[in-house]
Parts: C-alpha cells; sequence; structure tokens
C-alpha cells in the first residue's frame, strides 16, 4: 500500500445555510479542497438516520442515510422546493454548532413536502432503488412510519405486539407515511452518490464508519429481532459497554442490546454480512468500531445503571471475518477501531484478519494506557490520527493534559510555539511509519477544546461543531499539501 493521507470531519460540520452540513455545495468544495491539498481520504462518521441523542453510534437503521443530510438548495434546483418554502427555516443564532432540536422542528416538514412532490410522478429510478433495497428499505419505512405515529417514543415505550415486526406491527404504521419514508432515502441516496462519484473522480476515498452495536430503538432490532439478546417483552436484557478504567471509575453503560451470535453462527452470520456489504458499496473504506468486541464483549445486565459489575465474554473471533471473506471477498477495505485496551487475544485476532489497526497519537504518553502507540513502535500496515472524534482536539489535549505527558509530547515531538503544537503533532503523524495517516480538520485549524466533535460518557453538548464557513483557505491548502508531499504522502 502507498503512504497516503486524509482529513476526518462529519458531514454535520460542514458549513451550511440551514443549520447542519449536507451533500450540497460545501461538500463539494471542500473535496475540492482535499485534492488541491494532495490528500486521497475524506474520513466520515457513520451517516445513518440518527436518533434520540444525535450520536452517529445510535441510529434507526444500520441502512438508511440520515435525512439532515439531504441538501435543500439541490432539492430547490430539481423543483421539489420552492425558494419560499427555506425562508421558513429560522436564521441560525449559532453558525458553529448544530441546533438539533431546531433541526427537527423545521427539517422533516421540508423533506416531507420534497417527497411528497415526487411522489406525483416518481421517476424511473425511484422504482430501481427500491428493488436493489428491498432488503432493508421496506422495514426501515414501517418502522418510521410507527415511530411517528406513537409520537417518536422510543421502540421499548410500544405496545408490546408492536416492539418487534409483526402482522399488527405492519397494520398499524400508515401507509402514506411509509411511501414518504422510501422517497427520502432515495433523496438522500441520490445526492450521496453523486457526491461519492465526485469525490473519486478527484482521486478522494471516502472512508465511513460501521458501529459495532445497534440502538434499542432501531428498525434493526425490530425487524430482526432474533439477532438480539431480548426478553420476552422485546426489550434487551444484556447491554453493551466498557468497564471502569483510568477515564472512567464506573465504566461506560453504552446500552446497546447484545447480539446472539450463537443464533448468527448458525445463520452463517448472514445479517452481519449484509450489514457489512451496504457499507462497502456505499464507502470506499470501512472503519469497523470497537473492533476488539469481535473477540470479547463487555456485557451489563439491563438492571444495572453502570459499568461495575459487568463481565468479558466471548466474540465470534475469526469465524465472523472468514464468513466476511468468503460472501464479500479476501483483501477488504477495512481499518479496525482497535483502541483501547488490548489483550493478546485481540492482537491476535487483528493479526489474523490482516486489516490496519488504529494508532492515536494522545495515547502515546499516557500512563494510564497499556497500549505503546509511540510511532517509534508502529507498523506500516495501521493508519495514525493525532487524535479521533472522541478525542480532544490537539490543542485542546495540550493544554489539559498531565504536565508529565505533555513534557513527554514536547521532547518526544520538539514541539514548539514557533511552528505551533498542533502542527507539530500533525507533522509526526505524517511523518510515522503508518502506510495512512488521518488527520481532524479542527487540528489543521488549530482549534482548541470548545471545537471538540464528542467526549465519550458526556450526553449533552456532542457532535454539534461546525467549521466556519470561510476556514479553508489557500494558505491552509498550501501548508497541508507542503506537509504532505515532504513525507511522502
Amino acid at each position: 500500500m502507498s503512504r497516503k493521507s486524509g482529513i476526518l470531519m462529519h458531514i454535520s460540520s460542514l458549513p451550511s445555510s440551514y443549520g447542519i452540513g449536507t451533500m450540497g455545495k460545501e461538500a463539494y468544495n471542500f473535496i475540492d479542497f482535499l485534492a488541491e491539498a494532495g490528500q486521497k481520504m475524506w474520513q466520515v462518521l457513520p451517516i445513518g438516520h440518527t436518533s434520540y441523542g444525535d450520536s452517529p453510534y445510535q441510529s434507526y437503521s444500520s441502512y438508511a442515510g440520515n435525512p439532515y443530510f439531504i441538501d435543500l438548495d439541490t432539492l430547490c434546483e430539481e423543483g421539489l422546493l420552492e425558494r419560499k418554502d427555506l425562508e421558513a427555516i429560522p436564521r441560525e443564532k449559532d453558525t458553529e454548532k448544530v441546533d438539533y432540536g431546531m433541526l427537527f422542528e423545521t427539517r422533516f416538514p421540508l423533506l416531507k413536502k420534497a417527497a411528497e412532490k415526487l411522489l406525483t410522478m416518481p421517476p424511473a429510478n425511484f422504482y430501481t432503488f427500491l428493488d436493489e433495497n428491498r432488503h432493508w428499505i421496506d422495514d426501515y419505512a414501517i418502522f418510521m412510519a410507527i415511530k411517528e405515529k406513537m409520537g417518536f417514543k422510543g421502540r421499548e415505550e410500544w405496545k408490546k405486539d408492536l416492539r418487534i415486526k409483526g402482522d399488527e406491527a405492519l397494520l398499524f404504521a400508515d401507509e402514506e407515511a411509509v411511501r414518504i419514508y422510501k422517497a427520502i432515502q432515495f433523496l438522500f441516496f441520490k445526492q450521496w452518490f453523486a457526491l461519492k462519484g465526485y469525490a473519486n473522480e478527484k482521486g478522494i476515498e471516502i472512508t465511513g464508519d460501521l458501529p459495532i452495536y445497534c440502538a434499542s430503538d432501531s428498525c434493526d432490532v425490530w425487524s430482526e429481532a432474533k439477532v438480539f439478546m431480548l426478553d420476552e417483552d422485546y426489550r434487551p436484557y444484556l447491554v453493551a459497554g466498557c468497564p471502569p478504567d483510568g477515564f472512567s471509575p464506573l465504566g461506560q453503560r453504552w446500552g446497546n442490546p447484545i447480539y446472539d451470535w450463537d443464533y448468527l453462527e448458525k445463520t452463517k452470520f448472514s445479517w452481519w454480512v449484509e450489514r457489512l456489504r451496504h457499507s462497502l458499496k456505499i464507502f470506499d473504506v470501512v472503519r469497523i468500531d470497537h473492533f476488539r468486541g469481535f473477540d470479547s464483549y463487555f456485557v451489563i445486565d439491563a438492571s444495572e445503571e453502570t459499568a461495575v459489575n459487568g463481565k468479558w465474554v466471548d466474540g465470534p473471533k475469526m469465524k465472523l471475518f472468514k464468513a466476511f471473506e468468503r460472501e464479500i471477498g479476501e483483501n477488504l477495505p477495512i481499518i479496525a477501531e482497535d483502541l483501547g485496551y488490548l489483550t493478546d487475544s485481540v492482537k491476535k485476532l487483528l493479526l489474523e484478519t490482516g486489516y490496519p489497526g488504529m494508532k492515536v497519537l494522545q495515547f502515546a504518553f499516557d500512563e494510564r494506557e497499556s497500549g505503546d502507540y509511540l510511532p517509534h513502535n508502529y507498523t506500516k500496515n495501521s493508519v495514525c490520527y493525532v487524535g479521533t472524534h472522541d478525542n480532544d482536539t490537539a490543542i485542546g489535549w495540550y493544554e489539559n493534559v498531565d504536565m508529565r505527558d505533555r513534557e513527554k509530547a514536547k521532547a518526544y515531538f520538539n514541539l514548539n510555539k514557533e511552528e505551533g503544537f498542533a502542527k507539530g503533532l500533525i507533522r509526526g503523524a505524517l511523518a510515522s511509519v503508518s502506510d495512512t495517516a488521518i488527520i481532524c480538520m479542527q487540528d489543521y485549524l488549530n482549534l482548541g477544546s470548545n471545537a471538540r466533535m464528542n467526549t465519550p460518557s458526556t450526553n449533552s453538548g456532542n457532535w454539534q461543531w461546525r467549521m466556519n464557513k470561510d476556514a479553508l483557505t489557500d494558505v491552509l491548502c498550501r501548508e497541508i499539501k507542503e506537509m504532505t508531499l515532504l513525507y511522502g504522502r
């Protein structure tokens, strides 16, 4: 593999006039910037239809796209909306943060109006889209129609007979609402594949993210209940998380249902195979979240409020990845998110799969981390980051980290004020032996902790950061390109 580099920034963080980044003009401008700056990859977070809490890692479906990312100006150009329709959107109070509450109130009425217009005379490719996505779109649209009829309450709050797919649930859904949700997904993927096609023409690969777990409040659990550990009321009795550590004394209780791996193995992991196949269709490279959970995963009784009393259970290990090779192909373009406490067993699994793992410079100097993330220990088959969406920005980390860790980093990378601490860490990532280096956009922009995307174990203030519309300057583009060329990427 040749050396290459890219930038991590979610679609939601792009500038726009309507409250959140979209697949419109600014996305195309960003691709142009990446190409001009010598980058080869654009890494995004999961692009699914986000649920309560707005986390990309908690979505209503493993397949459906986020309707918020549909560009409204494009819908106007296609005659599905009128310019006056957009005047109803409130002016943004803060252009550097996403207001999800405002989006929920204002965006869906516009998308439904566009969908209704589309359905008056559907184009031929609409029916082709439905046929090609029949394995998921019917269930998703029915699930969302039920959710809307239930006032958007979570699946576990519905009547028992509605909580999983069955005759009563299918009859309960409003037929017109089902059609509208299908049309909205058509609009999403029409724009998505146009954007991806443009990126590929410019030599940019899009790296996407596949969450290991599904939300309990999702079409996945509703339509494929046998895949998950659910009780007689169709609620999870075991949930996912991670144990207490130096960062979180109570651990993390994510709350996602646990997979019934015995059932999945009996079905030759077909549910997981189709999930990955879809991700490889919409992305050029797929980062699989929480890779260590396939070796062993942490389970917590659903009645527990924290992760203190959880336990480790063996996962499917290579059996799952052999199913991927058998059904999809060998040498798949996958990145393993192998961060956290890595046992010898996890390291062995990573080696067997052949997938590149992740190296995060912010972890290299932390005495609480047992893994060694210092660049002189890297192998070529890895992806180096200064930090990810779950970390503070480079500047935020440098300002808030323990003084001893900071001094180690300063000595290791020769960090200094003249160059800038963020730039010094970026240089360290690009200079590493890792075949791939991915840098968060916030770090290229030299931003502090207020631009952090996510703080794990916190329930508010996340996933909101947006880039200033004037941030992508010619000067920045030249600086990125010069560093990229200097280190052979």
